[in-house]
């Protein structure tokens, strides 16, 4: 398999200082499945998501260039509101180690999901209408990761399959792409 695709991840504007950017193309690299694939700055394939289940996406994973699975992502059933759990591999499969679930708010109509990791509490925003994009906040507000339809220098903006994600330093890059995933399962793109 070629390390590069199209679209071309380099072609992104500079990132604000120390941020980390990648390029999310919604699609798979797999004939006949459901997933995405991350490249970073370089253009070169990070990671990539992969459905293989073609009656829809109850479980997908997360997993680097080679294959190796990163995070199983299952959609726990019967939620009402729709609840998705990250289980990292290696660890216990009783006990996820993250959990996102769909919030309804009269009040916060801004706020799309809450996002718990350990003890930590994080929240997927939407920028604007539902195709604009959206970011994810720690607890005190603080932007973690961004993700915003993606733009070449030129100010030429692509298809809507093709997205641009700033994370910040600190943060996990494959956590931040796993919760990519699941805000992208639950608007279902």
């Amino acid at each position: 398999m070629a390390n590069k695709v199209h679209p071309q991840a380099s072609v992104s504007d500079p990132s604000p200082a120390g941020r980390q950017t990648f390029t999310v193309w919604m699609k798979s690299l797999v004939c006949h499945t459901n997933g995405c694939t991350v490249f970073d700055s370089k253009g070169d394939i990070v990671y990539r998501v992969e459905n293989y289940d073609s009656k829809g996406g109850c479980e997908v994973q997360l997993m680097d260039l080679q294959g190796n699975i990163l995070y199983s992502i299952l959609s726990k059933k019967l939620q009402i509101f729709g609840c998705w759990n990250g289980y990292r591999v290696g660890t216990n499969k009783e006990q996820p180690c993250f959990t996102v679930k769909k919030c309804y708010s009269i009040v916060r109509r801004e706020i799309a999901c809450q996002v718990t990791v350990g003890f930590n509490t994080y929240w997927i925003v939407r920028l604007g209408r539902k195709n604009q994009g959206f970011k994810i906040l720690n607890i005190t507000g603080d932007i973690v990761a961004e993700v915003k339809q993606k733009q070449v220098s030129s100010g030429v903006v692509l298809g809507e399959d093709v997205l641009a994600l700033e994370v910040e330093p600190y943060m996990d890059h494959s956590l931040i792409v796993a919760l990519v995933t699941v805000y992208g399962l639950i608007n279902r793109r």
